[in-house]
């Protein structure tokens, strides 16, 4: 029987948890930190604010949203990668405002309106339903509240796209297979990315959410991109 989409990112996670952030550095030759920098400065998160991370994997985004925070403030990193999270544990040590939890993206276990910020960092093209991510993510944030998704996109620029999918295809395989002996697992990443929809379509699923004021930002050509929307006041 052919395993879901679920089953087998499951998979792919558990066995690549403990190279994961070598490779993050090597695949995306360390631009996903300024991505993430960038992005972060313009979420401006406020000190003493509450924050969720959806699909956490090493906490990475999880202790930048506690740096911003402060002791005063909570984060919750979620992810159903319980190898993942093991490396996140050790990480966040030092953050006694960080909890991380193993749990489902697609059915978040808080309560309506309970955070202020939401975000999700190179996890959503691996949910089964990203539509459904981006509802539940809606539903947990706060009226006002923050929905920030930073992720590969497709780029449109001519031939620059091209480049990038035999990148992905061809030589981000080949790297998983030298520094985390995982050919199989980094061709599947590839896979992801590859279906993942463009800027325009993510900025539409985010209103289709519910989420309100949505803007986009492109990265290196368009080969990531931040998303940003706003949960509407009543």
């Amino acid at each position: 029987m052919a395993k879901t989409k679920e089953e087998h990112v499951h998979e792919v996670f558990e066995s690549i948890s403990q190279s994961y952030d070598k490779m993050n550095g090597v695949i995306s030759f360390q631009m996903h930190v300024g991505w993430r920098d960038d992005t972060m400065k313009r979420m401006a998160v406020k000190p003493g604010a509450k924050a969720l991370d959806v699909c956490c994997g090493t906490a990475d985004w999880t202790i930048a949203l506690a740096d911003a925070v402060g002791e005063g403030g909570e984060v919750k990193g979620l992810d159903f990668s319980k190898n993942m999270l093991e490396v996140g544990e050790q990480k966040v040590k030092p953050y006694p405002q960080i909890e991380l939890i193993h749990g489902n993206a697609m059915e978040l276990p808080f309560p309506d309106n309970t955070f202020d910020y939401v975000t999700i960092g190179f996890g959503l093209r691996n949910v089964p339903d990203y539509l459904q991510v981006l509802k539940e993510m809606n539903r947990v944030v706060k009226p006002g509240g923050m929905v920030v998704c930073l992720e590969t996109s497709q780029s449109e620029i001519p031939g620059y796209r091209q480049l990038f999918r035999f990148y992905f295809k061809f030589i981000m395989p080949i790297f998983g297979k030298i520094f985390a002996k995982s050919f199989k697992e980094y061709s599947w990443l590839q896979e992801s990315a590859n279906d993942f929809p463009g800027m325009k379509k993510l900025a539409a699923m985010f209103e289709q959410a519910g989420l309100e004021k949505v803007t986009y930002k492109a990265y290196s050509g368009g080969a990531a991109a931040m998303h940003m929307g706003f949960k509407k006041v009543r």
